[in-house]
């Protein structure tokens, strides 16, 4: 570990990891998808300014025809691609996937990425300045919805001169917003590419998540929510660990955490006590401490929230029904030891949207990963969607 690493580690952890007005923008731009109008929220509420920030990649053609719009995940953010840059926490979170020469090829297409609704990397979420009140939304920021983020990024589309994506693509909950965005709009949507998703939460998934947000609501420094005026060092930080480490236990694999990491113990074993820590307990502190740094405990209920309300057969008659709205073709993507989104679940997107008659393709990623495979195993991620935008481009006659 290097001195300036080191060094980083002994600071307090920040009360957020939120990017707020007048840190440095990085690459982001910002976009007021408001108005001067309301936005209103599928499940209720209003967001009086409702401010998008997002990246772009390549350069958009004549015809507005070679754009890709790439969906973040539960974490993530709009910088998606490139190295670490002033104003982001590192480099692009699929770097490997978007660039010049790669899968989603920058010298070929328009790749687009926002950060969602209720996040914290410039986009409104708990940690933005409310403007009735001048501080930080806190606890009265509203609950989103999956559907509320694809409305905003179909305005963002709007102001691009986007009227159709080529592709839309995503993993986990950027691929919730992929199949909603299919289904919403299915003319503005050229093709779809869904990796290790679901058209509606489960039983089990939701469980996961009511754990994770229980952790975060617990502790005391959580403050119901309104806890930005604390000093460093004074925020919802174990509660935040507790919640990531619940996380990256069905982020991964048995297998995974078995070949890493074993019984493998940072203390001697010559006496037990209650602070003996195993290696992989240090791993998923780490990772907890590791999130503080970059993101937001309130962003992380509303987001987390968000996907356990992802339906996209609410009010459509079912999902079937819902996914049978999508007109364009469809790769799927699912990971061998996933089992937070098991198979099955992207095995019925893909019936459903073949038994509308829609060309359908499905890849089986082979990796002890588990969820995370959709990030880490972009080699064999890559050929696949390389091939099916490929094909999207000689349909839609790019020029």
């Amino acid at each position: 570990m290097n001195q300036h690493r080191q060094d980083i580690d002994k600071e307090p952890l920040p009360v957020t990891g939120a990017w707020r007005e007048g840190d440095d923008p990085g690459e982001r731009h910002f976009l007021d998808i408001t108005g001067g109008r309301p936005f209103p929220l599928e499940g209720g509420g209003l967001l009086e300014k409702a401010v998008l920030a997002y990246e772009t990649w390549g350069r958009l053609n004549a015809t507005a025809s070679n754009a890709v719009l790439v969906c973040h995940a539960l974490t993530g953010d709009s910088h998606a691609a490139g190295e670490g840059h002033p104003g982001h926490s590192g480099p692009g979170w699929w770097r490997e996937l978007i660039g010049p020469g790669a899968a989603l090829d920058t010298d070929r297409y328009f790749v687009v990425c926002a950060n969602v609704l209720g996040g914290c990397q410039g986009s409104s979420g708990p940690a933005s300045v409310e403007p009735v009140t001048g501080r930080p939304y806190g606890s009265r920021f509203p609950q989103v919805s999956i559907r509320d983020n694809v409305r905003a990024q179909a305005r963002l589309a709007s102001h691009l001169g986007i009227t159709r994506w080529m592709a839309v693509v995503g993993g986990s909950m950027g691929g919730m917003q992929a199949l909603e965005w299919a289904v919403t709009f299915p003319d503005r949507v050229g093709g779809l590419i869904a990796m290790a998703t679901t058209a509606s939460a489960s039983a089990q998934q939701i469980a996961w998540s009511a754990a994770g947000r229980a952790a975060i609501q617990a502790d005391a420094r959580w403050r119901g929510g309104d806890y930005y005026d604390a000093p460093a060092g004074e925020g919802p930080h174990e509660g935040l660990i507790a919640a990531r480490m619940v996380g990256m236990i069905h982020y991964r694999s048995d297998e995974e955490f078995n070949r890493r990491f074993g019984r493998a113990s940072v203390e001697r074993l010559d006496r037990f006590t209650l602070d003996h820590r195993f290696d992989v307990e240090r791993y998923l502190r780490y990772q907890g401490e590791k999130l503080v740094r970059r993101f937001d405990a309130n962003s992380y209920l509303i987001l987390n929230k968000a996907m356990d309300l992802h339906d996209v057969g609410r009010r459509r008659g079912g999902n079937r029904r819902a996914l049978s709205r999508i007109s364009g073709p469809l790769l799927s993507v699912s990971v061998s030891s996933d089992f937070l989104y098991p198979r099955y679940q992207q095995m019925e997107i893909v019936d459903a949207v073949a038994e509308s008659g829609c060309p359908v393709e499905h890849i089986d990623i082979t990796s002890d990963n588990g969820h995370d495979g959709f990030l880490t195993e972009t080699a064999q991620v890559a050929p696949g969607v390389t091939d099916f935008l490929n094909r999207l481009e000689k349909d839609s006659e790019i020029t």
